[in-house]
């Protein structure tokens, strides 16, 4: 069931299931600048002027309008028809992500809001469904200047600049339909417990009767490690699996079976749903056993010290913005990246793509999932960020590369954060919301200075003196004195606690390679003056004893910023190799 268009891939690799129906490509489109589409029922007479192609935004090329001015109201129409006999089955439409809020209608009917812009929604279409002449309309609104809005880099003024860049309105991952049973699985997060080789399942089943269980078989590497059926007593439920009862795993040898960047090995599970004797219901996951931790004041991958060399990653690109290209360009970057010695990304005000995180997870990168930024405090800015926030965390619970969560940066949104209780209040609540969910992961109170509760000490620090950077990370009490970004590290009446320190933002050296002109924290001239300067910012942090990892700024150049290790269109700047020895300390200047 999946049409041979861009973006064809199962946007949900997590959870996959076979009959769905991809509803990327061509869509009628309209600017609503008057807002008169609600008055006129636009979602029941769909002539609209323009053609886009989905999911990228009107503000893209690869859209097919490439249009930058400011339309804060559109409108989106497809008709479809469904070629298999449905009659027996239960059909969901889904919404991979809409910026920034959305209302939908199925022919005529309205069935969804949903606020949120980075955030996947689903609505159960059944009940409006025709065999013929479908058809769905989309309005949404993305209000430019609403500063209160989960926005991250998109800017509020017409035209991007400093660090801001253009704006994203509208669908910008895909579009799919899913065919599920009478009786289908919700939802699933898995857990693993490495220390004791087992997993924990937990389960939500929509629809059930007396006569329903939940089937779960795990592999690795093709064998059979786990077959269980489950008797579904009131919808859902939880079971601990142990996996180490098969004697063809090496279970001696940590690397043959525990996840890391170094070894991305990956169970598989399948769930199925069994009614009457009958598989109506099949899910395809997997997940990572591997462990988070802090172990007296050290980061632990698997219960071993983990130097973090991470990159900071916009997720933007050229011709598509937030939206990659194809699915081989979110390759390509993780690729990109460990050629160069990283082991990982800092996704920066952006939650990013499920099908990346898949590829983090299958060949072995480390993500920080953050969320794209509001920049004024309000009760109102508080639920919006609180409810997409929540969102992001059980939509990318069971992804084994994700080691951190970052809920605030710079103090965006919470300007006056140093003195101001209210908004420490919410950067504790913060903190503390993540943990109610997720116990498995460290959580960044604030990441760049004004920490409050944070089990990671991360700071922003651009300078590019190598001399600097070396007495600077060379005593405890030279860092914790320091202001590198002229603000203090913790907010007024919190205290430094011993957690891991991570120099989350450095680097950033501008360096033109292509006819792209901007800035950059630093300028270097030549491939050898960029090499130099690379080294003298990341030498220092390398023979700190203090420092645990780093975040370079950043993978690539974006718009303005050219200050990426790559170009905008993902050319690597110097040799990948200088940039790898440099990283892993077997590289000086001349």
């Amino acid at each position: 069931m999946i049409n041979d268009i861009k973006r064809s891939e199962y946007p949900r690799p997590s959870f996959e299931r076979k009959a769905w129906l991809n509803l990327n490509g061509e869509w009628d489109f309209e600017y609503d600048d008057n807002n008169l589409g609600l008055k006129n029922r636009w979602y029941e007479n769909n002539k609209f002027s323009k053609k886009i192609i989905v999911p990228y935004v009107f503000q893209t090329e690869l859209s097919g309008i490439n249009d930058q001015d400011i339309h804060d109201i559109v409108w989106y129409s497809k008709d479809f028809d469904i070629e298999e006999n449905l009659k027996d089955k239960r059909v969901i439409l889904h919404f991979g992500a809409v910026d920034y809020k959305a209302d939908v209608w199925m022919n005529g009917i309205h069935l969804i809001t949903h606020e949120g812009g980075h955030v996947p929604f689903s609505v159960e279409i059944t009940h409006v469904l025709k065999e013929k002449g479908n058809n769905i309309a989309v309005r949404v609104e993305d209000y430019t200047y609403d500063l209160e809005i989960p926005r991250g880099k998109q800017y509020w003024k017409e035209r991007s600049e400093g660090i801001f860049y253009t704006r994203t309105t509208g669908i910008w991952q895909t579009v799919w339909l899913e065919v599920v049973g009478e009786n289908y699985l919700k939802s699933s997060f898995i857990t693993p417990d490495l220390d004791n080789k087992k997993v924990l399942v937990e389960y939500e089943l929509d629809g059930f009767s007396d006569n329903t269980y939940l089937d779960v078989t795990i592999s690795l590497r093709g064998i059979e490690i786990v077959k269980d059926k489950i008797r579904i007593i009131n919808g859902r439920g939880k079971r601990e699996f142990w996996l180490d009862q098969n004697i063809t795993v090496d279970w001696n040898h940590q690397e043959s079976w525990a996840w890391s960047p170094e070894n991305p090995v990956l169970f598989d599970i399948i769930f199925k749903v069994i009614n009457e004797d009958k598989c109506v219901d099949e899910v395809k996951s997997y997940f990572g056993l591997r462990k988070v931790s802090i172990v007296s004041g050290k980061f632990m991958l698997n219960n071993r010290p983990y130097f973090q060399k991470l990159l900071l990653d916009q997720g933007y690109w050229e011709k598509s913005l937030l939206t990659a290209p194809t699915d081989e360009d979110f390759v390509k970057d993780i690729e990109l990246g460990k050629s160069m010695g990283f082991n990982g990304v800092r996704k920066h005000q952006k939650i990013e793509d499920p099908r990346y995180l898949y590829w983090a997870d299958k060949l072995g990168f480390i993500v920080w999932g953050e969320i794209a930024s509001a920049y004024n405090y309000s009760r109102n800015y508080a639920t919006r960020m609180t409810k997409e926030w929540m969102e992001m965390i059980y939509r990318d619970y069971n992804h084994p590369c994700i080691v951190a969560w970052t809920p605030l940066n710079e103090s965006w949104g919470v300007e006056c954060i140093m003195n101001n209780k209210n908004e420490q209040a919410h950067s504790a609540s913060m903190y503390w919301l993540t943990k109610s969910l997720d116990q498995t992961r460290p959580v960044i109170s604030n990441d760049g200075w004004d920490h409050t509760k944070s089990d990671l000490f991360t700071i922003h620090d651009y300078e590019w003196r190598n001399e600097v950077l070396k007495e600077r990370y060379s005593s405890l009490d030279n860092i914790l004195n320091s202001t590198p970004s002229g603000r203090t590290l913790m907010a007024q009446g919190w205290e430094y606690e011993g957690q891991p320190i991570i120099v989350s933002e450095m680097g950033g050296i501008s360096y033109q390679k292509s006819n792209w002109e901007g800035w950059g924290y630093s300028s270097a001239s030549s491939d050898e003056d960029y090499a130099d300067r690379y080294y003298d910012v990341i030498s220092p942090l390398l023979e700190s004893p203090f420092v645990q990892g780093f975040v370079y700024t950043q993978i690539a150049d974006v718009e303005q910023e050219i200050n990426g290790l790559l170009t905008y269109g993902r050319e690597p700047k110097i040799d990948v190799e200088i940039i790898k020895a440099i990283n892993e300390g077997k590289w000086k200047p001349n």
